[in-house]
Order: C-alpha cells, then structure tokens, then sequence
C-alpha cells in the first residue's frame, strides 16, 4: 500500500503530461511548475517503481517500453477518475462527453439513424462521433467506444459482438451491360475487381468451387479504396465489381441497383462487427455502458 503523502495520480497526470508535450520544460509550463519539479517528480517515479519510464539519452524524450506501458495505463486511470468524479456529482445518471469512433458504413448507415433516440433518452450526454475506416488507438484519441467490422486483433480491449453479415459479389446492371455478367470463377479475370487498401484487409476473395474446395482468387483491378462507402458508391457507379457485407448493399439489392454475383461459389463467411472499448465491469463509466447497452438494444445487421 502507497503512503499517504505520496499523490499518485497526481505523478500520473504530470508523467501523461511531460509525455503528451514532449518535455520537460513544456509539460512544466502547461501545470505551472518548474521544469526541475517536473523532473524531480519524474525521478521520484521511477525510484518508487524501480524502473526507467523515460529516456533522456537524445533531445527528444522517448518512452521505455515500461514507460509506454505505464502511460497506457495512466491515461486509463485519469479517465476513470474524470468520469467517476462526473458519476458522483451527478447521481451516477449517464453523462458527459462521449467520444464514438466507428467505422464509415456503419457510421453513416446505422450510427446516424440511431444517434437522435440514444440522445433523447439520455439528454446529458454529449456525443462526439468520427467516422474512419482507420483503426485508431482508442487511447492516443481519447475514444470511449470504437466500431469497428472483420475480425479482431488480439488486445487489451474489450469487444462486445453487434452482429454479422454475409459477404456478397455485387457489381451495377450498368457495368455488367457493358462487360459481361460473370458465370464461372475464372471469367473473373476479364473483369475489374476492386480492392480495399488498408492493411488488415485479406489479399484475395474466398470462394468455394463445384466440388465445395476453398479457393482463394487474387483480386485484379485499378483501383483501391480505405472507405467501405466510397467502395459502395464507387460500384454503384459501375466502376466495378466489389465485395461487401450484405447489409450495407441489401437496399441497392432489393432497389435494382446492385446485382449479387456467384452465389453459387459464395463460401457463406460473415463479417462480424464489434463495439470495442477499454475497462469493464464496475469500472465503465455509466455514459460508456448506456451506448454499448443502447447498441446491443437496437442494432439490427
């Protein structure tokens, strides 16, 4: 157990604050102190927990990789005790800043809808919502809740499951009046597949052939796109043929507008979609277990 003359979380927020300025001197401006106190208190830290957090080899400050580990956590910890000092002085009732980061088709097809009910049942909080197909660090970004769709790296947050859908093959009555519809796997080749760029997305599309053996065809085209929208829109306007969660072009399906392609190969996987967060339990702020529980209430994939 810690003295009691020692503020831990007062070492906390300076060490969060010397890492975010990226000095001494900078962090000590922004808290009003001396840059010595600053460092001083730096040094005490790292004498009671016996470990370099920061070294000062070169002119700019770099993290250890304890340090790195303990500013994770700290900035956990500074945001638990924002939000349980918000809980406190307002009766626990949901509220305050919520920060929602979520991945741009959802965002833009089932977050947008959804957002006017989540504020109306609970009018204190306030929601701050970026769409990206980036994965971002919940952290660097100050995020509460990221959504985010395909399968999940391994890491130290925490997923709660909204849903899943079945790919499709999907392509514009217009480009296939123009290049043919494709019948067979290999007629692939005369057409233009469109790519997403990001880096956790797989380098081909699975199908299964008539004697049910997993194929994977390397996907040919030119063009690739970062936005899951943009790829919807972009083969929407006959750029090409795309694969896409059934959800997000059941609409265009149903309207005409996209035509599904090789069911028959289709090998049936689904793409999951997550609300992922960091804490758990007693610990989630009440604003942050009010959306995930408003999510699992309403999303519909």
């Amino acid at each position: 157990m810690a003295r009691p003359d020692i503020n831990r979380s007062g070492e906390i927020e300076v060490f969060v604050r010397v890492v975010e300025a990226g000095s001494f001197s900078a962090a000590a401006r922004a808290l009003r102190m001396t840059p010595s106190a600053v460092s001083k208190l730096i040094a005490r830290l790292e004498a009671r927990l016996g470990a370099r957090l920061i070294s000062r080899s070169t002119r700019k400050l770099q993290l250890t990789p304890e340090g790195a580990a303990f500013h994770d956590s700290g900035l956990r910890i500074l945001a638990d005790l924002d939000a349980a000092e918000r809980e406190a002085a307002a009766g626990a009732a949901p509220r305050g800043r919520l920060k929602v980061n979520s991945y741009v088709p959802f965002g833009q097809h089932r977050l947008m809808e959804l957002l006017p009910r989540f504020l109306e049942r609970y009018p204190e909080i306030f929601v701050e919502a970026v769409l990206t197909d980036s994965v971002i660090d919940l952290l660097e970004e100050r995020a509460d809740v990221a959504i985010r769709a395909g399968p999940l790296r391994e890491s130290r947050l925490v997923a709660r499951k909204l849903g899943q859908s079945r790919m499709v093959l999907v392509a514009s009555p217009e480009y296939l009046a123009a290049r043919g519809t494709p019948r067979a796997l290999s007629d692939l080749a005369r057409h233009n597949m469109l790519a997403f760029g990001f880096a956790r997305h797989i380098e081909g599309w699975p199908f299964v052939d008539a004697t049910g053996k997993s194929i994977i065809m390397p996907i040919v085209g030119n063009m690739s796109l970062t936005d899951g929208e943009a790829m919807r829109r972009t083969t929407l306007a006959g750029a090409g043929i795309a694969r896409l969660a059934r959800w997000h072009v059941e609409p265009d399906i149903a309207a005409g507008l996209l035509v599904p392609l090789l069911e028959e190969f289709n090998p049936g996987d689904e793409e999951p979609t997550h609300a992922v967060y960091v804490g758990h339990g007693k610990h989630l702020p009440s604003r942050v277990r009010a959306f995930l529980d408003f999510l699992a209430e309403t999303v519909r994939l």
